[in-house]
């Protein structure tokens, strides 16, 4: 019995307005595969990201693609040799290892020959917005343990001060989306360790990496868009000490994980994030984040409302996805 492909869009409103340095949005877009198998049902989410040259439209296209080699039996290694990194196979992946779960009647991490997940405590975002919103914002997440604070170009240390007045207790992670420059790069860094923060993530554009390489470094520096699957990781050892996987960038669980070993291999830290998302795309990242340093799945926090059967959230403290969810 061939496998039978179904491709949805979807649209999910935003709690507000999430903000970074490269503009603002009110709804989260997302892709839903589903693959059918008989009485079973594997499911997957991804998020087109322009910053890669990905729409709606492209991924749709990218997935309608695979309908043939999913008839003749297409599985995850063969799928990796198939499709580039990106949002469409992280899709196509993630359905791939749900529906494998369905027919087995095993869990996702058994299949992949990981521990039971176990709870975690995941970073919230603050927005980029003024130096007064962000402090309101920070205010009202003070009590929660770890904050990720999105900044741009300009006024970091006006926005660091407001988030850090608001929010003493508080560990800050300080995201720039490559939006600092070499010339400032030594200042900004110095002002993140003067405030605490524990990690900068980004800070620079990606094609501009030899920067990093070049200076002391006061607080560690995470690779976000510099990094991709593991083809992109080698060249980033003289420049950055921690890495930000994301299944929409590696292209899938499955790659995701080679990525992290390899990482661990090489001696980075390995931060697990996430776009803005309901909880159909972070459930298979709960799996990434046991052996991460740093967790940033909020996502579904994000949203106005998640979908049926969503992760649980405890303030802060994420849980393991129920199997009518995924995996």
């Amino acid at each position: 019995m061939p496998t039978s492909l179904i491709i949805r869009s979807e649209s999910w409103p935003i709690a507000g307005r999430f903000a970074i340095s490269r503009g603002a949005k009110t709804r989260a877009d997302v892709i839903v595969v589903e693959l059918r198998h008989g009485p079973y049902c594997g499911r997957g989410e991804c998020v087109p990201y322009p910053r890669y040259g990905e729409s709606i439209e492209s991924v749709t296209t990218a997935l309608e693609s695979m309908r043939d080699p999913l008839r003749a039996g297409l599985d995850r290694t063969v799928l990796l040799g198939t499709m580039p990194a990106g949002a469409a196979r992280n899709a196509l992946d993630c359905a791939l290892w749900d529906l494998e779960a369905k027919q087995s009647g095993r869990p996702v991490h058994e299949l992949a020959g990981l521990q039971p997940p176990r709870p975690l405590t995941t970073a919230y975002t603050i927005s980029l917005d003024s130096p007064d919103a962000m402090a309101r914002a920070a205010g009202a997440a003070a009590w929660r343990p770890l904050l990720k604070v999105k900044v741009g170009a300009d006024g970091v240390h006006e926005r660091l001060c407001a988030v850090r007045q608001a929010a003493p207790r508080a560990e800050l992670i300080i995201d720039a989306n490559e939006a600092w420059e070499p010339a400032n790069l030594a200042e900004n860094l110095g002002l993140c360790a003067r405030a605490g923060v524990s990690l900068v993530e980004q800070p620079l554009p990606a094609d501009a990496d030899e920067a990093l390489a070049a200076i002391s470094r006061p607080v560690p520096v995470c690779a976000d868009e510099s990094l991709h699957d593991r083809a992109s990781l080698a060249r980033l050892q003289r420049a950055y000490d921690a890495i930000n996987v994301k299944l929409d960038k590696a292209g899938g669980l499955t790659e995701a994980l080679a990525l992290m070993a390899e990482a661990d291999r090489l001696g980075f830290a390995v931060m697990v994030g996430c776009m803005v998302a309901t909880s159909l795309a972070i459930a298979p990242a709960v799996l990434l984040g046991q052996r991460a340093r740093v967790v940033d799945l909020d996502g579904p926090l994000l949203l106005a409302a998640d979908r049926p059967d969503g992760l649980r959230f405890e303030g802060s403290e994420m849980y393991p996805p129920a199997r009518a969810l995924w995996g």
